[in-house]
């Protein structure tokens, strides 16, 4: 007898193939994963799937002559079906899912990004400035002149190449301006991917499908937050933070970003596209938005942070970091969210760029006022270069460094003495010839100079002795004037026409000191006074002329012991002023003591009145600006 004919309808083969694999009725369906079985089994899985779904539509389609048991049981086939494409989907993201390493992705420079030099400030110029003990009322720390953070690490070393983040085998990526989208998933698994998403939507299973894929990818991109050390900071912690804590996060974040938007937020676009494009309207983007809408605006958080805490001249540099690297960020940001859905993030990237750029211009404002406003009263001592001439020249030099940058941000000019209303003490710009034809930000500079000059002559009048004032003014300006030479960005702004001026002005303050200092010592060495009625050749009072020699050697002595102490720190302008001294005293004193040493030896103790020799004084001279003490004695080559 033959045997009775399989009655088994293709769509009986179907659901007992998906009801084989229903985890919820079988040990075994539990324990594996289809789609790590033979891919003979996950072509039958997915055509039994596709076979439901025909006879489900085919069902509905004629309701009629259908039987509600029949829908029912399809309907109940095909929930077990989604149920367990929806573990394999999961289970496939999760064998492929591993954050980025930032060690392995290095950018070349971006161009038309700005790139800002390495300043070192001189060490011993930053010893002293604390140890006055003056409130520079600036809350400025001098760390700021100096060196610059390094740039950002990784760029230029490698050119464009972004290694494997994954571990796995992946060559493929596009190039789109800087964007480096990397295959986060294999080619194999994707199409596993795919398949899977196509029968889920078509069964009506779209929010199911974009739930499992945004939570694994979620973490997903988490994990490479972490790695690249962005912290879940709300505003106000970021704004709670310590200054110092906060500069050595930003240089983290600025690469951070880069890598977030140019290799981690384009290649997660990248892999929606791959799973889900054309597979319904705009389910790429919604997935893609779903997946990296926290995330990025966890990112721009902080930044967003930076850009509206309370304004103070020590963060104007780092908030130029910021701003320099959001603005190059921008046109890939534009790109990578470029949908609809993600319009929001792209308004919060150009809000929080334009709220730095008005940082900037706030905190240069405010830095201008505290210069201008800096109340210290206690003299330095020996006229030496003051801390606050210190810090601004080495801040505007840092300032030229973001030149850049700057002249885009700073568009107008300072507004000098109207700023401040009728206050006759606050210092005008004459806007002279010279200045003519600069940008808003040299104007900038230069009023910054000239309030720092303001703010030094008033505490110029601190000191008691006019000479020491003078020579204060000397020191500080000079120091200005050096530091604008030094700087061939800074030189460039400033003008050599506006530093004649300056120069100028420290000369003419060493012709005042000389002046304050040395006419009253030579007045001694005129030979007015020194004559009697009579001979001409014999009519010397000798009287007069011991108290005039008594009267030079005692006010020298008072001015070597006094401007010994006195400070010239820059060694060429020291010994200039010296040559200059030494060209006045020297031959003055040798003219008068070749004229009366006669007189004076003839009679009774001599040494007591020509006390020193013409080499003597040049020695003499020798000690001034110093800063130290010498012995009450002048030392003496000869008698």
């Amino acid at each position: 007898m033959e045997p009775p004919e399989d009655k088994r309808t293709p769509l009986d083969e179907a659901e007992g193939i998906i009801l084989r694999w229903d985890s919820t009725a079988s040990e075994e369906a539990r324990e594996k994963m289809i789609f790590d079985s033979d891919r003979n089994e996950v072509d039958r899985y997915l055509q039994a799937v596709d076979e439901i779904q025909r006879s489900l539509s085919s069902t509905t389609i004629n309701s009629e002559s259908s039987s509600n048991s029949d829908e029912s049981g399809l309907n109940s086939t095909i929930r077990i079906a989604m149920a367990r494409l929806e573990d394999e989907f999961r289970n496939i993201l999760l064998s492929h899912t591993a954050p980025l390493e930032p060690e392995s992705i290095s950018f070349s420079s971006d161009p038309g990004s700005s790139t800002h030099s390495h300043r070192q400030v001189d060490d011993h110029e930053d010893e002293s400035e604390h140890d006055q003990g003056l409130n520079l009322n600036l809350n400025l720390s001098l760390k700021l002149a100096q060196q610059r953070e390094e740039q950002e690490e990784g760029e230029g070393e490698s050119g464009d190449s972004v290694s494997d983040a994954a571990g796995s085998s992946r060559s493929s990526y596009r190039t789109t301006s800087s964007i480096r989208e990397i295959d986060l998933v294999p080619s194999d698994a994707i199409y596993d991917l795919r398949s899977i998403a196509e029968r889920m939507i078509a069964a009506g299973y779209l929010r199911e499908c974009i739930q499992v894929y945004g939570s694994v990818r979620k973490s997903a991109v988490d994990a490479s937050f972490r790695r690249l050390g962005i912290e879940k900071l709300s505003i106000g912690d970021v704004q709670r933070l310590e200054w110092d804590q906060l500069e050595a996060k930003i240089r983290r974040w600025i690469r951070a970003a880069k890598v977030c938007v140019r290799v981690l937020f384009a290649s997660e676009k990248k892999l929606c596209e791959q799973i889900f494009e054309n597979l319904g309207t705009d389910i790429d983007d919604a997935c893609f938005v779903e997946t990296v809408k926290g995330p990025a605006i966890q990112l721009f958080n902080l930044f967003e942070a930076i850009s509206i805490s309370r304004r103070s001249p020590e963060k104007l540099f780092k908030i130029l970091d910021l701003h320099d690297a959001l603005m190059v960020l921008i046109p890939d940001i534009d790109i990578v969210f470029e949908a609809k859905t993600a319009e929001s993030i792209r308004i919060q990237a150009a809000e929080i760029l334009s709220r730095l750029a008005e940082a900037a211009r706030g905190i240069l404002s405010e830095f201008e006022n505290a210069v201008l406003r800096e109340p210290s009263k206690v003299p330095v001592p020996g006229g030496t270069i003051h801390p606050l001439t210190r810090y601004v020249m080495n801040y505007i030099s840092l300032i030229s460094d973001y030149k850049q940058t700057l002249i885009e941000l700073i568009v107008s000019k300072p507004s000098t003495g109207t700023r401040y209303g009728s206050d006759p003490t606050i210092p005008d710009m004459e806007f002279a010839d010279e200045l003519e034809g600069k940008t808003p930000l040299a104007f900038h500079l230069i009023w910054v100079i000239v309030i720092l000059q303001f703010n030094l002559e008033g505490k110029s009048k601190h000191y008691k002795d006019t000479s020491l004032a003078h020579l204060f003014m000397m020191n500080n300006v000079h120091y200005i004037v050096q530091k604008v030479k030094g700087s061939p960005e800074l030189r460039e702004m400033i003008g050599d026409d506006y530093l004649k001026k300056l120069t100028g002005k420290f000369r003419q303050a060493a012709t005042n000191y000389q002046r304050a200092t040395w006419v009253s010592v030579l007045y001694c060495l005129r030979d007015e006074g020194l004559h009697v009625s009579g001979s001409f050749s014999s009519g010397v009072s000798k009287s007069a002329l011991r108290e005039r020699f008594k009267s030079f050697n005692a006010m020298f002595e008072d001015v070597h012991r006094n401007q010994a102490m006195w400070l010239v720190p820059d060694a060429q302008l020291r010994e200039e002023l010296r040559i200059s001294i030494s060209e006045k005293l020297l031959p003055a004193y040798r003219s008068f003591l070749g004229r009366f040493r006669t007189h004076i030896e003839s009679g009774r103790h001599p040494e007591n009145y020509i006390k020193y020799s013409v080499d003597d004084l040049e020695t003499a001279v020798l000690d001034f600006f110093e800063g130290y003490p010498v012995s009450q004695h002048i030392r003496r080559r000869s008698s």
